[in-house]
């Protein structure tokens, strides 16, 4: 006898069923019991029972489960959180936003009056004022529990003096993805799980276009790489320059994509290229239905943000002038200009707005992060990988 008979042979005689005078005297659902287990011994039925019985347990303990999952209301009032704002990045005063209006978030309160230290939960301080000595840190030491949180949104080539800050946040924000609390220049939604404030992305470039290629800089430098590459570029193919190194700006909010709309392509070339720092000039292309044409991280990295054929790199290319064929090319051939405008028909764009939208994410870290000490030990080998 094998070890599966022989182990039902024994199963079924421990479950074997007792004489009818015994069950005389037994609840009608023991006896339903019996009479299930005569009719039927079979280790498929014993496995069917087996699978009932421990999914009833489930339901049973799923409601339990799904009410402890869930805050209290003395947990709810006690996740409540008061932020501080340490310096209003750059000195641009605005007002603080109202995170439960804003982004649905309950709980936070935010304020930049430096009296309400001691009782703040959070500190987000601007590296760029503390990076130039215009304003000290918070005094130490600080209260108990209390976050500090680092922010900033230039690049590790405009970042200055990280190696005065080591172990001294709690918490980084910026545009990097692996930022304790991440926030990019813009970011892709699929259509239909957008956000209230996303705006949806329409497949063709609005007519008429009667511009090829056009390019906003403010923040002219001979020794970046992409005025390097515009003077190549220029040699084969016309170039419109708008900001403070060309044609002046339009005035009005969305003035630049307004103005973005009446060309093809756009040249969304970042003053410095590292890892994630990819900005608005990509995003303004974006929203304006105009193809970027990029210059920043590789290929790979935009691709965390964008489908590989909602931009052109640079890089793909082995000089300006092929590049340059290429976008002549497009420019005649609607039908192949349709590879790089498809993709948008699928998606909806959100640009957050600065910086009410960075202090309502950074309250809703911290609630989340309540009773943790975190530390960012390595501040600078980390930003400046």
């Amino acid at each position: 006898m094998g070890l599966w008979a022989r182990w039902r042979a024994t199963a079924l005689s421990a479950i074997a069923p007792p004489s009818a005078a015994r069950r005389a005297g037994w609840p009608l659902w023991r006896k339903c019991c019996v009479c299930a287990l005569e009719r039927t011994r079979s280790p498929a039925y014993l496995l069917a029972v087996g699978v009932v019985l421990l999914l009833g347990v489930c339901v049973l303990l799923l409601p339990e489960q799904l009410a402890a999952a869930q805050p209290s209301p003395a947990e709810e009032e006690a996740s409540e959180v008061t932020l501080l704002i340490w310096t209003h990045p750059f000195w641009e005063y605005r007002q603080l936003p109202d995170c439960l209006k804003l982004q649905q978030i309950q709980g936070c309160t935010l304020t930049d009056d430096a009296r309400a230290y001691p009782l703040a939960d959070a500190v987000l301080v601007h590296h760029r004022e503390v990076a130039t000595g215009e304003v000290d840190l918070p005094v130490e030491p600080r209260p108990p529990r209390q976050k500090w949180i680092w922010m900033n949104y230039e690049s590790p080539t405009h970042t200055r003096g990280l190696w005065q800050l080591e172990g001294v946040f709690n918490l980084t924000m910026s545009y990097r993805t692996d930022s304790d609390i991440f926030l990019p220049y813009g970011y892709l939604t699929p259509r239909g799980l957008q956000g209230p404030f996303a705006q949806p992305l329409s497949r063709s470039l609005r007519s008429p276009r009667r511009g090829l290629v056009s390019w906003v800089i403010s923040n002219w430098s001979e020794s970046h790489a992409r005025v390097a590459f515009y003077h190549q570029l220029r040699r084969y193919i016309p170039i419109d320059v708008f900001g403070g190194a060309g044609h002046p700006l339009p005035k009005g909010a969305g003035s630049v994509v307004q103005l973005l709309r009446g060309y093809k392509f756009y040249l969304a070339m970042e003053n410095s290229q590292h890892t994630d720092y990819i900005t608005e000039k990509l995003w303004n292309a974006v929203a304006a239905g105009t193809v970027p044409v990029v210059l920043g991280p590789s290929r790979k990295n935009y691709e965390r943000f964008l489908p590989p054929d909602a931009f052109i790199h640079v890089e793909d290319f082995p000089t300006a002038r092929h590049l340059a064929r290429y976008l002549l090319m497009l420019s005649r051939n609607p039908a192949r200009m349709k590879r790089h405008l498809s993709w948008r028909g699928g998606y909806s764009l959100h640009q957050p707005t600065f910086w009410e939208e960075h202090y309502c994410t950074a309250c809703r870290a911290v609630r989340k992060r309540r009773g943790r000490t975190d530390e960012v030990a390595d501040l600078s080998g980390w930003f400046l990988s």
